[in-house]
């Protein structure tokens, strides 16, 4: 479909000159760093080589000094502590994070990761059952637990206490535990973005503190940390920068065999980056837990047996092959029913279930749907007498905010702005599905509606190379954008515009990806660029035609050879 191309306005051009001039660099990176608010050298000194000693004091979240005492006295009085997981990789990093630093202090100490499918999102009754009947008197909550008050409230009645590490917007009442989350309203901790096993990380830290320990200790486990924090996709500000920065040269430097093992099972090698960790590790962590038990993937992680860990890296790499052709034929099916059904060709929203579909792929499935309708969307499978599924938005859409306007109707629900998660009973579907479109009828707006590409600004081939650069090798500015790196959201990899391009080269790979060269009338470089899946637009960049393209600035490493590649995000013919 059509996108919508933003190219953010440029900033002043004196300003632009008096920051580059301050940091001596060009003014491609100055306006650049301006655009994320950083504008002096100092910040811009923290942004390219974020610092340990920069973390928040732990102790500035609410409840903390509470987390850490109670932790401390089950730690000295031998008490047995469960550690309780969601199945995601957000959870299970947090768990594998937090028992591989506690079991050094403690042998009684188990984990637990609630099935998918039996019992849901978020703490369960099972759950709760298994530590009273094997005598857990404390219970930590990472990646889940800030909605559930009912069951907080049972497992207190059974004597068990709860310490709960959660990152997800809390609810009008909060569970009657030691709460760890910084977006509580009454909690004064100063960012507010961290994942769920960033929130684990922090009582780590805290129990550091306290204890006097060697913070190296914590610091070799930030590799879990980055791991949720690109699965998770919060924002790659303050804190989550600092934490991310350093986990994943933790994890190219001194890699972990379970990470080792699982990207030689991918047949990918390192080093890697953040989009590694999005594309790569975080699917097969996650297709655990969708296609088996989350249990595997923290087995994984935590296991300190080769041969152990080598089966399963194996195990968990069949487990996404399977979650790929299930992903694929419900993908299908879905948009067989969509096709079929009068109600989604005028409808503003997509809600759609079958009952044998498979309840672990459902948020990937409402992702695809998206790609193809462009709607907020809402994947449903149906267990006995209930749908449970997951949502997906589009653009800045809430959808958390207008699945909270139908919670008469639901039985349970719970996420973000972008995604969430709910289960609701097969009789509410058609009141559910007709309530929810009406909802999103009145508060999306035409620019929700419209598939947005933003460039951060206009580059010009020339730009790309100092004046006695090399053509053929990486130049400097491609060597600085490296820097700006981990991105994500508020610090997305930079995109930049061209227009009046030519291509001297084209042709079509695999059937499906464009790969060309191009270059502009004034310009004394050729560039190598690659649209993937773009095998539709040939007509549009063909040899004499002038058009525009959105890309980004990558390297590109063939028969031993490091070569500047354009990565394509869109092209247009200009008129």
């Amino acid at each position: 479909m059509e996108k919508k191309w933003i190219i953010k306005s440029p900033i002043d051009s004196t300003t632009v000159e008096a920051f580059r001039s301050e940091l001596k660099v060009s003014p491609v990176i100055s306006e650049l760093l301006l655009q994320r608010g950083i504008t002096s050298f100092k910040e811009a000194k923290n942004f390219f080589q974020p610092k340990l000693e920069d973390l928040h004091d732990p102790f500035l979240m609410k409840n903390m000094e509470k987390a850490v005492n109670r932790l401390q006295n089950a730690l000295i009085s031998n008490e047995k502590i469960l550690l309780f997981g969601d199945y995601d990789v957000d959870g299970t990093t947090a768990v594998a994070l937090m028992h591989t630093f506690l079991k050094e202090h403690t042998i009684h100490l188990e984990y637990y990761i609630p099935d998918r499918y039996e019992e849901g999102y978020g703490l369960s009754e099972k759950g709760i059952r298994y530590a009273k009947e094997n005598n857990f008197s404390l219970m930590i909550l990472l990646d889940c637990g800030i909605k559930s008050v009912k069951l907080v409230e049972w497992g207190k009645e059974l004597g068990i206490d709860f310490i709960i590490c959660d990152h997800h917007e809390p609810g009008e009442i909060v569970p009657d535990a030691i709460v760890l989350d910084p977006k509580q309203s009454d909690c004064s901790y100063p960012y507010k973005e961290l994942c769920g096993c960033g929130v684990g990380f922090k009582l780590l830290q805290a129990l550091t503190q306290t204890n006097n320990w060697e913070k190296q200790h914590i610091y070799k486990l930030l590799d879990f940390v980055a791991i949720a924090i690109g699965a998770d996709i919060v924002a790659l500000t303050g804190e989550n920068r600092i934490l991310a920065h350093h986990g994943i040269r933790l994890l190219n430097e001194f890699t972990r065999t379970s990470f080792k093992k699982l990207l030689l099972a991918a047949k990918r090698s390192f080093p890697v980056v953040l989009e590694d960790i999005v594309f790569t590790i975080a699917p097969r962590i996650n297709a655990a837990g969708r296609i088996y038990s989350g249990r595997k993937a923290v087995e994984l992680m935590i296991s300190e047996d080769e041969i152990q860990i080598a089966q399963l890296a194996q195990e968990i790499e069949q487990y996404n092959q399977e979650r790929k052709k299930i992903e694929s034929a419900t993908t299908d099916r879905a948009l067989e029913i969509l096709e079929e059904d009068n109600w989604y060709h005028t409808s503003k929203s997509t809600i759609v279930y079958e009952k044998d579909w498979h309840k672990g792929v459902v948020g990937i499935v409402a992702s695809k749907l998206i790609d193809k309708h462009f709607k907020p969307t809402i994947v449903l499978s149906e267990i006995g007498e209930k749908l449970t599924g997951s949502a997906r938005s589009i653009n800045n859409f809430d959808i958390y905010k207008a699945i909270d306007s139908c919670s008469d109707l639901l039985e349970q629900f719970g996420g973000h702005t972008h995604a969430a998660g709910l289960t609701l009973k097969k009789e509410n579907f058609e009141a559910f599905r007709n309530k929810f479109d009406t909802i999103v009828r009145n508060l999306l707006t035409l620019e929700d509606e419209t598939p947005v590409l933003i460039a951060d600004l206009e580059l010009h081939f020339n730009a790309l190379f100092e004046k006695h650069e090399n053509r053929t090798l990486i130049p400097k500015l491609k060597r600085i954008l490296k820097q700006m790196e981990p991105h994500g959201p508020q610090n997305m990899k930079p995109v930049f515009y061209s227009s009046n391009v030519f291509s001297k080269s084209v042709r079509i790979l695999k059937e499906e990806h464009l790969k060309l060269q191009v270059t502009q009338p004034d310009s004394d470089v050729v560039i190598d660029a690659i649209g993937f899946f773009m095998a539709d637009k040939q007509l549009e960049v063909a040899e004499g035609v002038p058009f525009e393209m959105l890309y980004t600035l990558e390297s590109n490493i063939w028969n031993g050879k490091e070569s500047l590649q354009f990565v394509i995000k869109d092209v247009r013919a200009m008129v």
